[in-house]
């Protein structure tokens, strides 16, 4: 294992890689198609996508091999989960798969990053350029003007950023990541039943919109994340935060291809800036001198 996490990952690692980013970016796909066709509303799909993961990993976790003791209860991260999914959700009434990802995936690298450097973490000069760079892709990307995203779905994506990062943020270092995912989604559910119950006179769903929540909990959310796990024991934390870069991408060519959107110039412009901003950053951490 050692042999390939430092040197080229193997063809499987490859793969579940590969399927990992797929599920990340099919995720914005199976939202924005339920709710552009008024399948479903966005608090029953953020309830139904939140039980159906949380009933997954759960199967997952009880029947697996190893059994590692489990860790204590975080509610903190269970309602940064749960307000993800929730803000994740009503952001896609307005905003395409491709852009709702990018301004997703751009807050939770700016929230990690800021919270790098609360920790005293140094930037280099390239770092500071990267960032600079990845602000001002999501600056002008929202900015006014005819191709601007809606400011409420582009704030409520933002919001929903902030608590995927500090979610990020609270699970490093756990010593089971796939039982303390499972366990924050358990904890996380109850809390979508109540947005639900509470936006009760506007719910609606029909056969396919609660079909999509459900892929989108057991198959993009749930067995996603056991993928992404099986792959992380082989990538250096490098490459596993640069391989994420791919996951706006491939939601704005699945927009195009399943929701017919557009990649206008706005967003190509946007997501260069962004995604190669955030690029110079993982760059330059590689290559801190060690002590």
């Amino acid at each position: 294992m050692h042999k390939e996490r430092n040197g080229l990952p193997g063809l499987p690692v490859i793969i579940l890689t590969t399927a990992a980013m797929f599920a990340f970016a099919a995720n914005s796909l199976l939202c924005r198609l339920a709710l552009q066709q008024r399948g479903i509303d966005p608090a029953s799909f953020a309830s139904i996508r939140l039980v159906s993961g949380a009933i997954t990993l759960a199967v997952i976790v009880r029947f697996r091999a190893a059994r590692l003791t489990p860790g204590h209860a975080d509610w903190l991260a269970a309602a940064m989960l749960f307000a993800y999914v929730a803000f994740f959700s009503f952001a896609y009434l307005t905003l395409p798969a491709g852009t709702g990802a990018l301004i997703l995936f751009g807050a939770v690298q700016l929230t990690m990053f800021i919270a790098g450097l609360r920790s005293g973490e140094m930037f280099g000069a390239i770092a500071w350029l990267g960032l600079a760079l990845a602000v001002a892709g999501l600056v002008y990307l929202v900015s006014p003007g005819v191709a601007a995203p809606p400011p409420l779905g582009a704030t409520l994506m933002a919001i929903a950023g902030l608590a995927w990062g500090v979610y990020s943020l609270r699970g490093r270092g756990v010593p089971d990541p796939l039982a303390a995912t499972a366990g924050n989604f358990a904890r996380a559910a109850p809390l979508a039943l109540v947005l639900s119950l509470l936006s009760v006179t506007n719910v609606y769903a029909d056969a396919a919109g609660v079909a999509l929540a459900i892929v989108s909990g057991a198959l993009t959310s749930g067995i996603g994340y056991v993928i992404w796990y099986a792959a992380l024991s082989k990538l250096s934390a490098m490459r596993a935060a640069t391989v994420q870069l791919s996951v706006p991408l491939i939601a704005a060519f699945g927009g195009v291809a399943f929701l017919s959107e557009a990649i206008t110039p706005r967003l190509a412009a946007a997501s260069v800036a962004i995604l190669g901003g955030i690029a110079l950053v993982l760059a330059s951490r590689s290559q801190k001198p060690r002590p």
